[in-house]
């Protein structure tokens, strides 16, 4: 029988014990701290999974704080994600997920970027690219039947 799943039985890891983040979205420019790759981390740690919606992209290892770049002088935050598997038919979901999540809760002045991990993707190059499409990310962020499941 099967299940439609691209991998029936994901490793599920353990989280780490954290601290909780604060919405920084509406942050006053010129009185504020850094934001760091910690802070970042606890953003995107309760998007779930699209395939498996009882478990986090932080339950499965799709992202980590490892996988976190932020730079706050130049306003810049980088997130590099590993699908559970090569073959996973969501990345560009699970890519636009993290975009949403982080455009919601970090200042309008940081430029984000999100990429599939080297090697981690059979269709790397062409996801990367989609990501990388502003207009693209724009138009799934406006379509009702995505920020629905996002939501």
């Amino acid at each position: 029988m099967d299940s439609g799943l691209s991998n029936e039985n994901p490793v599920v890891y353990l989280k780490k014990q954290r601290r909780l983040c604060t919405d920084r979205s509406n942050t006053d420019e010129f009185s504020r701290e850094p934001i760091n790759q910690l802070e970042i981390f606890d953003h995107i740690t309760d998007i779930k999974d699209p395939e498996y919606p009882m478990q986090s992209l932080e339950d499965l290892r799709v992202v980590t704080e490892e996988s976190v770049e932020v730079d706050d002088d130049k306003s810049y935050v980088r997130i590099t994600f590993r699908p559970t598997v090569p073959h996973c038919h969501l990345p560009n979901l699970i890519g636009v997920c993290i975009y949403a999540k982080l455009l919601k809760s970090l200042p309008a002045r940081f430029k984000v970027d999100v990429r599939v991990a080297p090697g981690s993707h059979a269709t790397e190059a062409s996801v990367n690219k989609r990501l990388g499409d502003k207009e693209r990310i724009a138009a799934a962020l406006e379509n009702p039947d995505f920020m629905s499941l996002f939501n």
